[in-house]
């Protein structure tokens, strides 16, 4: 993370948006980015934030801004590590655009507010701006937004956007109505548009390392804000009262060593935080394509291989068999490796794609089956029933599941080392297998919730290098 520049004693404390939708799918991501795009090109240095476990977002948001976006999260990670993660990132910034998670008040249950939006903006005491789909709606939206308004009164709600406008004369009807509650600006309603639609698929939103854009596209979003949205009345909105403080991340003191991260289309869900908690404790990151590839990165002492959509690209993954070879030999040298969920399947014997096998690394005897049914999703707590790369036993870590594929089994059974439960704390489900000094399974775990992990990883890698 960067520090504060030579010029940045006359840099105002940053200002902080929080877009939350009245219920998912109202165009939170769509209006996220055209704002940042739109800011964007008015001069400032903006960036991206979202609520909640999602890689596809964050990847979107940093792809427009050229600068990483960071999650948020309120189960996963403490208050104060979400706290620390908005600081850093905003140390040389001018404005935070928060993209929140599925509606403004949604959570793990329907008893509080824990894990939601909601939770988020108040940890960060931001203003939030609700997008309410207005495609069925008239007069009827000042009702909405006053129950969102009065629903928590410690909530700073103070601007609303319609989305999926259908006409001049819907738009003003739908002003005519907010006019009732003067308290919270009507910034303006964004008409339907086809053009900025971004595709979806089974795990969501396709990913920004797939190019779903034309390339205007988020030229085309900025003039349709500037166009619809009264964003002058938008940058005058009560600020932030988060102060700006400089903590950024220096590496551990410890030597560096060369740590080769798969990361291409088809690996591409990676939390931000992980890259540099890893970075943190003397990794240097080495990038390489395991779908176009050959070769592994020279002088490794260590494998992360994410997750992403391997499934998608099967054939080219399968026929790459000389990089295969080279992941299977380094693994059964005792390469330390951890994988995580398509990064798992990658290590698998197959993955069977609408009854085709297509082979991959082998170092796993399991084959993985894709579903037309998602098999798993949700927050997952885990502990380490024995010592690992990852650390000792019973240490603990806190991350996310939720893939398309099964697990078969084909020969043995190998241990499993999580024991795993839910957010409420029931067991469930098994995960996490060792082979040689290889670490892989399906859940996401984000490093912020125990950087210990994070360090171990390091640690056990440069044990690997001094005795290599």
């Amino acid at each position: 993370m960067v520090g504060l520049g030579k010029d940045s004693k006359a840099r105002p404390d940053p200002r902080c948006l929080v877009i939350a939708g009245s219920h998912s799918g109202v165009g939170k991501t769509t209006i996220s980015l055209g704002l940042m795009a739109a800011f964007k090109n008015r001069g400032l240095k903006v960036q991206g934030f979202k609520v909640g476990p999602d890689f596809i977002d964050p990847g979107h948001h940093s792809r427009l801004l050229g600068t990483p976006s960071r999650n948020l999260d309120g189960w996963m990670l403490s208050k104060a590590y979400n706290l620390d993660t908005f600081c850093q990132s905003m140390c040389d910034k001018d404005l935070a655009i928060v993209e929140g998670v599925m509606g403004l008040f949604d959570g793990y249950d329907g008893r509080s507010e824990e894990g939601s939006t909601a939770q988020m903006a108040k940890w960060l005491d931001c203003p939030v701006i609700l997008v309410v789909d207005a495609s069925s709606m008239a007069r009827s939206i000042a009702a909405l937004v006053h129950g969102f308004h009065t629903f928590d009164p410690d909530l700073r709600l103070v601007g609303v956007i319609a989305n999926r406008v259908a006409s001049q004369s819907h738009a003003r009807f739908l002003a005519e109505a907010m006019e009732s509650i003067r308290t919270i600006a009507f910034l303006g309603g964004l008409p339907r548009s086809k053009e900025i639609t971004i595709p979806e698929r089974h795990l969501g939103l396709i990913t920004s390392d797939e190019d779903p854009y034309s390339s205007d596209l988020f030229d085309t979003l900025a003039t349709l804000m500037e166009k619809h949205l009264d964003l002058d009345r938008l940058n005058e909105l009560p600020a932030c009262r988060m102060k700006r403080k400089n903590t950024a991340l220096s590496k551990a003191g410890q030597s560096s060593l060369r740590l080769g991260v798969a990361r291409d289309e088809a690996f591409c869900f990676y939390y931000q935080d992980n890259l540099d908690l890893l970075t943190h404790f003397g990794a240097d990151l080495c990038f390489f394509s395991p779908v176009r590839d050959s070769h592994l990165p020279p002088d490794l002492s260590g494998l992360y291989l994410g997750g992403g959509y391997p499934e998608l690209f099967a054939r080219q993954l399968g026929e790459n068999h000389h990089l295969k070879g080279e992941i299977l030999a380094a693994a059964r040298g005792g390469m330390p490796v951890f994988a995580e969920c398509g990064g798992f399947m990658y290590l698998t014997r197959s993955i069977e794609v609408e009854q085709r096998d297509y082979p991959m690394v082998g170092l796993y005897p399991f084959k993985t089956r894709m579903l037309s049914r998602r098999k798993a999703l949700g927050y997952r707590e885990v502990v380490l029933k024995k010592g690992t790369l990852l650390g000792p036993e019973g240490l603990k870590a806190r991350g996310h599941e939720f893939h398309y594929s099964e697990l078969i089994s084909e020969t043995e059974e190998i241990a499993d080392l999580y024991h795993i439960s839910n957010r409420n704390g029931m067991t469930v489900g098994i995960d996490g297998f060792k082979v040689y000094n290889t670490v892989a399974g399906y859940i996401h775990f984000h490093f912020g919730s125990n950087p210990e992990m994070a360090a171990n990883f390091v640690a056990s890698c440069r044990e690997y290098k001094n005795q290599s």
